[in-house]
């Protein structure tokens, strides 16, 4: 079994890793500028993978330009990896510094015995946090709207990507999700707690133990329906960012009509007809658009 704060660290990894490459995966640049498969097999380029570790070291070493997502995705792992890439070197001693500081005191006092030793490893976590949200805030170039940075301010401050979208508009939305899963959660957690507490005292003052055990499954589910409620709002409003800052620039014009008339269709080779039968014109209606 894995300690909480080991099951804490993978899980703020994997929500930090995951949607990046999700969205990485199904909204590429490609996709939005008509060059599909327009690559040998030995000549793909970064973006057809998932995570390149020689474009990451590449642009550490500042041998090439790297795109956010491979460095985003590289700093959640060495931590200041942005911080370099964008050549603020003076930052690293801060980042570094905050989170080593965070991390001993941590133990320290925990060995001490002090109770409030985890608030040193939250605060550890949000130089961390920090470092990664000013290595997105850094990156260059800036060209607005920023697919990437869209995203990453997205999965770093929930709604943060709509704002830069200029989209405010969608807040009340994704936080009301966020907030009424979060409501439940924390309500089911609550009674969840209590007939647990009741079942495993083996209490029968009130309740039978048999349904203090119905009761505490009842509200452990209910309590995971609240979790589960809160990361899809999360994830929406990621993969909502993305899409939008990606479609940003996608003109529908007022000039669009569509014409309908009735058409001969007259065949003009072999692929026009079945073979054997008469070419004969046919009778049809005939639809075009202009955009």
């Amino acid at each position: 079994m894995l300690s909480r704060s080991r099951t804490y660290i993978l899980v703020l990894l994997a929500a930090l890793l995951v949607p990046s490459a999700l969205c990485r995966a199904q909204f590429r640049t490609e996709a939005f500028s008509q060059s599909f498969n327009d690559d040998t097999a030995a000549e793909a380029d970064s973006t057809d993978k998932i995570f390149s570790l020689k474009d990451y070291w590449r642009g550490l070493t500042h041998k090439q330009e790297t795109d956010l997502f491979t460095m985003f995705e590289g700093s959640a792992l060495l931590v200041g990896g942005l911080q370099i890439y964008n050549k603020d070197y003076w930052k690293l001693p801060v980042v570094y510094g905050g989170i080593a500081a965070g991390i001993g005191g941590g133990f320290y006092y925990k060995n001490q015995g002090d109770p409030n030793y985890k608030y040193w490893f939250y605060g550890a976590g949000l130089v961390y946090w920090g470092a990664l949200m000013d290595g997105v805030i850094s990156y260059k170039p800036d060209d607005y709207p920023s697919p990437a940075k869209a995203t990453f301010y997205s999965m770093l401050v929930p709604g943060l990507g709509q704002i830069y979208n200029h989209e405010v508009w969608k807040l009340p939305v994704y936080w009301g999700i966020m907030l009424g899963g979060l409501n439940y959660h924390l309500m089911f957690k609550k009674n969840y707690e209590r007939f647990r507490t009741i079942y495993n005292n083996e209490d029968t003052t009130y309740f039978p133990l048999e349904t203090s055990k119905y009761y505490k499954n009842i509200y452990r589910r209910y309590r995971d329906y609240g979790t589960l409620v809160i990361a899809l709002g999360y994830v929406l409003q990621i993969i909502d960012a993305n899409v939008f800052a990606y479609m940003h620039n996608f003109e529908v014009t007022e000039d669009l009509a569509i014409d309908v008339s009735p058409t001969i269709i007259c065949p003009g080779d072999n692929y026009a007809f079945t073979p054997g039968s008469a070419m004969s014109p046919a009778f049809g209606m005939s639809v075009g658009f202009r955009f």
